[in-house]
């Protein structure tokens, strides 16, 4: 069901690769396809995004019924119950007061009298949040993404959710009021990021893309991007958990499946110390497994992309863990914080016995949209720098400009640019 592994064994770097390499699969000629959608889209603007929508979602659309109006609003309100409402609130309190701590102002240095240098902090115009649809219901997404927006002071905010035939989820509707997005509109799909990138006679044109979404989401996103801004590309969900032998392996059994139930292209792993608390999470995920009802995904996840490591010792299991940069990392370890000035790459990390990463999911507060397939190098989870942008700020003095003017001009003259020194020596002049 779920690999088993030495670091010595023969087979270990082959099986880390397909690991590492299952972001890689997609389905031939996805590239071309979504190519075509997007450049349709660009070119006829509402009459492509329509036809899409019927062919794909089974969704007559028109550019009085494609946004959802108040009273649709209001009836999903109406139908989330009040225990939902209460969470979804509580999630939303959470995530919001985690994202203002990140919030920066605008600076301004004059910590040399001829000189003003500084910073201008401005929040993006419009921003446009992708949330997968139908069957699916993924309100934590709506928060995640919308909430960090409000709190950079984005002017306004839109959403694109994809309604097959019409079915639309309350809860992320729900979610959505409770963030302040602004309009949502019921489109989804490849076809949904180009109308948000180029805007169409019905959707507006956005600055930045952000959300989870397909291969075909994901790819969309990757071709607008220079026509717009993007959070990341996006792969398949990954747990890695490092452990010492302590705790129960029953929690971190059902840590793994909490990625193994995603989609059959999740990767989860555990890394231990313990050969005897290898054996007893196995056990463990087999019991459990029995019993889940996306078992067949998850099975299918765990025996293609999952793993059980045994490493002869904490520091041998955090050196893997860098190498893999895993967008979630569990540190079920006696003492988390004596392991954590070992970690050098991961999108979140959840602490100890008592903290599995479905906490981050939903509200601890820090955001669940993090770099995935080891991108966690140099991608940072979604926050509020994301949907700001910022200028520098310069103001010199005539004495400032002939304290430093001399050096700028040798300086542009070393680089051949005979006007950009001019545009210096010629100030300094009497």
């Amino acid at each position: 069901m779920i690999e088993f592994l030495r670091f010595a064994d023969a087979g270990f770097e082959e099986a880390l690769q397909r690991i590492v390499d299952r972001n890689e699969e997609s389905p031939p000629g996805i590239e071309e396809r979504v190519a075509e959608i997007v450049d349709r889209v660009r070119r006829q603007g509402d009459l492509a995004l329509f036809d899409y929508t019927a062919r794909f979602d089974s969704l007559q659309l028109s550019g009085e019924t494609v946004a959802v109006s108040a009273a649709e609003m209001d009836r999903a309100w109406q139908a989330v119950c009040e225990r939902s409402r209460e969470c979804l609130q509580l999630a939303a309190d959470r995530i919001e007061a985690f994202h203002r701590k990140q919030k920066q102002e605008s600076w301004i240095s004059m910590d040399e009298p001829d000189m003003l240098l500084g910073q201008l902090v401005r929040p993006l115009e419009r921003v446009g949040i992708y949330v997968p649809g139908g069957t699916a219901s993924y309100p934590s997404s709506v928060l995640m993404n919308a909430l960090p927006a409000r709190v950079a002071g984005v002017s306004e905010i839109i959403m694109a959710v994809p309604m097959p035939g019409g079915e639309i989820n309350p809860h992320v509707l729900a979610a959505a009021r409770l963030a302040g997005v602004d309009r949502i509109f019921k489109i989804g799909g490849a076809q949904a990021v180009a109308a948000l990138a180029y805007g169409t006679e019905s959707i507006p044109r956005v600055d930045k893309i952000t959300g989870p979404g397909n291969i075909y989401v994901a790819t969309a996103k990757k071709q607008v991007f220079g026509q717009v801004d993007i959070d990341m590309i996006a792969g398949p969900s990954e747990i890695l958990v490092i452990n010492d032998g302590s705790g129960d392996p029953r929690h971190i059994a059902a840590d793994l499946l909490s990625q193994a139930e995603h989609d059959v292209l999740a990767a989860s792993i555990l890394v231990t110390t313990c050969e005897a608390f290898a054996l007893a999470v196995r056990e463990a995920l087999a019991e459990q497994l029995a019993a889940l009802p996306r078992q067949e995904i998850a099975r299918e996840s765990l025996a293609r992309y999952g793993a059980i490591v045994v490493a002869a010792d904490l520091k041998e299991a955090s050196a893997f863990s860098n190498r893999m940069a895993p967008e979630h990392l569990e540190l079920a370890v006696a003492d988390p914080f004596a392991l954590l000035p070992r970690i050098r790459h991961a999108g979140a990390i959840f602490m100890g016995h008592h903290t599995p990463e479905a906490v981050g999911d939903y509200l601890a507060g820090p955001n669940h949209t993090l770099p995935t397939g080891g991108t966690a190098r140099f991608f940072s989870p979604l926050g509020v720098d994301d949907f700001v942008k910022k200028s520098s700020l310069v103001s010199v003095s005539r004495a400032g400009l002939q304290r430093i003017g001399e050096a700028v001009a040798h300086l542009a003259e070393l680089e051949g640019l005979t006007a950009h020194g001019r545009s210096v020596s010629l100030r300094l002049q009497p």
